[in-house]
């Protein structure tokens, strides 16, 4: 499993919580991690793409 599926799986995760949550501020700080594990999952998306664009023009060079 890749570390954005991971990441993802975290951010699903927390939004059940959220979701689930009765109290206001455990659901707030769930829909926060929720949403921080969502951008650390596009990071490292945007991450693995740079490099293998980098990888790929470093073939063909």
């Amino acid at each position: 499993m890749s570390e954005a599926a991971l990441f993802r799986a975290r951010a699903d995760q927390e939004s059940a919580n959220a979701a689930a949550a009765s109290l206001e501020n455990v659901r707030d700080r769930a829909e926060r991690a929720s949403k921080a594990w969502s951008a650390m999952a596009d990071r490292a998306e945007q991450t693995l793409a740079m490099r293998e664009r980098r990888e790929a023009a470093r073939t063909t060079a």
